[in-house]
């Protein structure tokens, strides 16, 4: 905890001179999607609020938020904890996904599309398994389709989204292979990319319908596996 403290001070930079809770929020979002703060983890008001120096209200006013969008969970008496998502949690993730990424390529309109932030999302997933950065390849495939839903051009679905990906993350935290978990899927992003770059809007979506049901029956079951074995642990 005491390493993940000193980097979360790293931060007070970002807050400036107007320290909101929602610059806060934002903060604590990246670092628990980031995996600084796993799942399980008690949330300590007076070690991050003084790493952050905010206020115990201004970080309260946080934490509502973040648990508002089901990242975390208030325990009575104990505290506040990132939480543990279940295996129906992760299935409704996966739903959400399916409903909208699908409707955002399916209307997408005509061609040509704004696909710049796609391919770079597909060269920053090659470029980590050059690395072997594995994690760093989970990142890239979020940005992938964070990228798909943004060519919606919607604020309201990037903010929507925003939040069932940062649910997602807390799953693949769990996950004890990243590589298995992600490395097929890079070459999927580059097979969806390109039938967009030709402007095959149909071929694209179908190729996410089949890569999103791939992906939660994978996760799924090594979700359920993961869990089960800390369960009984």
């Amino acid at each position: 905890m005491a390493e993940q403290l000193a980097e979360l001070a790293d931060d007070r930079a970002l807050l400036g001179r107007k320290s909101t809770a929602e610059r806060v929020a934002d903060i604590l979002r990246s670092r628990i999607a980031e995996g600084y703060f796993p799942p399980g983890t008690r949330l300590s008001e007076d070690s991050i609020g003084g790493a952050l120096g905010v206020s115990r209200n201004t970080l309260r006013e946080a934490f509502r938020l973040l648990t508002h969008e089901r990242l975390l969970i208030h325990e009575l008496s104990r505290g506040v904890f990132v939480r543990v998502l279940t295996v129906e949690d992760v299935e409704d993730i996966y739903r959400t996904r399916a409903l909208v990424e699908c409707a955002v390529v399916r209307g997408l309109g005509e061609p040509p599309y704004a696909l710049d932030g796609l391919a770079g999302a597909v060269a920053e997933g090659q470029r980590a398994v050059r690395e072997g950065d594995w994690k760093s390849l989970g990142t890239a495939n979020i940005h992938f389709h964070r990228e798909l839903v943004a060519l919606a051009g919607s604020e309201r679905t990037d903010e929507l989204m925003r939040s069932v990906f940062a649910e997602l993350r807390l799953a693949f935290h769990v996950v004890d292979d990243p590589r298995r978990l992600h490395e097929p899927y890079l070459a999927r992003n580059q097979q969806i990319l390109q039938a967009l770059q030709a402007g095959e809007e149909d071929r694209a979506e179908e190729l996410l319908a089949v890569y999103l049901a791939d992906s939660l029956e994978r996760v799924v079951e090594v979700y359920r596996r993961r869990v089960g074995e800390e369960g009984a642990g």
